[in-house]
């Protein structure tokens, strides 16, 4: 089990396209502290090329979804890239 399969699963079981989770959220996901280093919006980029090993990117990126640090608020926007709900 990977360090941030907690937050891929949690965003996995999603019915929203959009949430909003502060650190101290993420972390109690996670069961682990983030890294100082995830107050950089570069922690957070995100990347469609395959041969990226930064296991955070791989875990939302793997639920559906892109991720955008919220400056100076210690949170997170993840995004849905491709609803996977049906239309009305």
């Amino acid at each position: 089990m990977g360090k941030y399969d907690p937050l891929r699963d949690y965003l996995r079981k999603l019915k929203t396209d959009e949430v909003e989770l502060s650190f101290a959220e993420m972390e109690r996901k996670i069961g682990y502290m983030l890294p100082k280093s995830a107050s950089l919006p570069q922690w957070w980029a995100n990347t469609t090329d395959p041969a990226a090993t930064h296991v955070q990117r791989k875990a939302w990126g793997d639920a559906g979804f892109d991720a955008f640090l919220i400056a100076g608020a210690d949170r997170v926007s993840f995004k849905r890239v491709q609803s996977t709900r049906s239309a009305p």
